[in-house]
């Protein structure tokens, strides 16, 4: 998290160990696109905007060793029981140029007004052919601008190009009411990607009813 959203979380951290450990089927969702992009492996993941934990098991399965970097120490409260962890920026990430094999952020898109920073940072931690995955809500679908109240309609409106916070949405049970989010159009992500040298080998969707309402890519640094 940045500087900006780590109060929100660290108020809500309780609440969102709760609602996070209680997703059920979107968590498996998200546990398995994370799982089709990183693939075997073995040596440290960074969980980059790691929050409470709740990820951490999916490298691990698969061979990795995950260890944790977030702002909010109310989420890292949590998270400490989970994987190693270290407070930290995501946009500034305490780890040594060109060190480590994997990196990984989950959900975590929204909570940055510079996604892209994050990822030239991700670009300059990696070591050459390391990986970079990222998934979060899909942002064509996913956001202030998308009402899915009636699903599997989707309703998306002319906010799609304001990339400012918002704490707009049609649920009203959600992260996105307790701390906002900022919108970042899929060309932005992508690009963002492409700009920081990193090279993009797999992209991929999935949510109910045919609308997708995750996305996710792998890239890697070549060099």
């Amino acid at each position: 998290m940045t500087t900006t959203s780590a109060p929100a979380y660290d108020a809500h951290a309780d609440w969102y160990e709760g609602f996070v450990s209680g997703a059920g089927d979107y968590l498996r969702r998200v546990h398995a696109t994370v799982a089709e992009l990183l693939g075997a492996g073995e040596g440290v993941c960074l969980d980059i905007c790691c929050g409470t934990g709740a990820h951490a098991t999916v490298p691990a399965a698969l061979g990795w060793t995950p260890v944790g970097v977030d702002l909010s120490a109310g989420q890292l409260r949590h998270a400490r029981g989970r994987l190693p962890v270290t407070r930290g920026d995501a946009t500034a990430l305490p780890v040594g140029d060109a060190s480590l094999p994997a990196a990984m952020c989950v959900l975590a898109s929204t909570d940055l007004p510079d996604y892209p920073a994050l990822v030239r940072e991700v670009a300059r931690v990696l070591r050459p052919g390391g990986r970079f995955v990222h998934v979060g809500v899909h942002p064509c679908f996913v956001g202030a601008f998308a009402d899915w109240g009636q699903h599997p309609r989707v309703v998306v409106d002319e906010r799609y190009a304001d990339r400012s916070r918002s704490f707009d949405s049609w649920n009203t049970n959600g992260v996105r009411v307790r701390v906002g989010a900022w919108h970042l159009p899929l060309a932005d992500l992508v690009n963002a990607t492409a700009t920081a040298g990193l090279r993009l080998v797999r992209v991929a969707e999935a949510g109910p009813g045919g609308v997708p309402d995750l996305f996710g890519l792998l890239a890697v640094r070549e060099r």
